[in-house]
């Protein structure tokens, strides 16, 4: 199957390039807000406009006198992008007028050689169309007047580039393509080196890694393959404490992370190994589990920790101590700068995904319950049958369960407690979630 034509949009920062990304693949993807450089990595979405499909990509504002370090890999990052890119979308703000940054931008460009589409956003009406003219002086024939926030103008920029599109719509397969992929998110708090872990398993800089906090601040998605397996990995924003959350920049980058547990089936949750355990692992591990993801633990940094015998059983008994709420996550020591024992990560994957989903025939569940309530009945009922009438199988992602209970209100938590970590040993649910739902009904087990 031939790859979908990858359009970018690239400029300077601030000039309404997440707007438009998010206009064009009708989702809330990239962060938006009137700051500049808000965006700093390539973002992708997979989008189509009338039968046809393309992938496109947001970047972070390019500048090209800059010499500030985060600018400048800013700049590197777009130019990764232009050299990726079949089309661009040259993106300029048409109450700043045409700057020098965008001319020596178009310079650029030209030497790409790729097909490029000039649009200058933030002309919201009649009134801002005398902003125009002046961009003519780049010399190109055709230049799209559009407001991103507004929707005026994207359709006219749409037809003529979809006219470079491959008109073949996507068959039913290739639609759920995607579907295919594991996909796994990279969380944690910032600065543990998530981005450094996925550049490490992609063998390139796809993303900014910088040993600033905070790097990171959309959540970036870049499909995988290895050892004949299919991913999709998605870097997050580093999830900071809400007292250090001072810039709405910052809360947008929180919720932009936490929305990507909604979208992962395993999160990666990266501890840094010099630090141990903290307090804002405990309650970023406590999202993902609540949101019933499942998680393997990854202690990144291990070859800057001094060892002895003790000091791997010491890290999993404090880790496993912290997280009791999930002590059946697995637990990798790596270090995503070396390479060391990175690849393994993928071993665990594959077998956390088989068990997350993994579906139990009714029979044999009821069977097993039988057994498990047969030698520990709930307390209330030690002298009477035991209250489930039937068991069975309602979901999986995390692995779910419907107990038909003749008093749904009458099973203590503590006993759903060792149900769970009953059925985990005797179904082979060792490394993720599970989840009990309770529900009234009037026939019983093995009738």
């Amino acid at each position: 199957m031939e790859r979908n034509t990858i359009v970018a949009i690239v400029g300077r920062p601030n000039v309404g390039k997440s707007t438009l990304f998010n206009r064009l693949s009708q989702k809330s993807k990239a962060i938006v807000i009137d700051v500049p450089g808000a965006t700093r990595d390539r973002n992708y979405a997979d989008c189509t406009w009338h039968g046809r499909r393309y992938t496109l990509i947001d970047t972070g504002g390019f500048e090209p006198a800059s010499t500030e370090t985060i600018l400048i890999q800013m700049r590197e990052q777009t130019h990764l992008a232009i050299e990726e890119a079949d089309i661009i979308i040259f993106l300029m703000d048409g109450r700043d007028g045409l700057t020098p940054a965008d001319i020596e931008i178009v310079q650029l460009l030209r030497e790409g050689g790729k097909k490029v589409f000039y649009a200058v956003n933030k002309v919201d009406g009649p009134r801002h169309e005398g902003l125009l003219p002046e961009f003519y002086r780049l010399g190109v024939s055709r230049i799209h007047d559009i407001s991103a926030q507004h929707g005026l103008g994207i359709d006219e920029l749409m037809e003529d580039l979809s006219a470079c599109l491959p008109e073949e719509a996507a068959s039913a397969g290739e639609e759920g393509e995607e579907e295919d992929r594991i996909r796994i998110a990279l969380i944690g708090k910032p600065n543990v080196g998530k981005s450094s872990l996925l550049n490490k398993i992609l063998g390139y800089e796809r993303t900014i890694a910088n040993p600033t906090p905070g790097t990171t601040r959309d959540a970036i998605d870049t499909p995988f393959e290895f050892d004949g397996h299919r991913y999709l990995l998605i870097d997050t924003a580093g999830i900071r404490k809400k007292s250090r959350i001072s810039l709405s920049l910052e809360k947008y980058s929180v919720i932009q992370a936490l929305k990507t547990l909604d979208r992962c089936d395993i999160a990666l949750l990266l501890i840094d190994a010099e630090e141990g355990i903290t307090d804002q692992d405990t309650k970023i591990a406590g999202l993902a589990f609540e949101k019933g993801r499942a998680v393997i633990i990854v202690v990144n940094k291990w070859d800057l920790v001094a060892k002895d015998n003790s000091t791997v059983g010491r890290y999993v008994r404090d880790i496993k101590d912290r997280l009791k709420f999930m002590d059946f996550s697995p637990i990798i020591f790596v270090s995503a700068l070396s390479g060391q024992r990175v690849t393994r990560i993928f071993a665990l994957v594959q077998e956390v995904y088989r068990q997350y989903t993994t579906r139990i025939s009714t029979g044999e569940l009821n069977r097993k319950v039988m057994e498990i309530v047969s030698k520990n009945p709930p307390p209330q009922y030690q002298q009477k049958a035991h209250p489930f009438n039937y068991v069975t199988q309602v979901s999986i992602k995390p692995p779910t369960f419907a107990f038909f209970v003749g008093k749904p209100a009458e099973i203590h938590f503590s006993y759903e407690r060792y149900l769970i970590n009953s059925l985990r040993e005797a179904l082979g649910f060792t490394t993720v979630p599970i989840r009990l739902v309770f529900r009234r009904k009037h026939r019983n087990i093995g009738s």
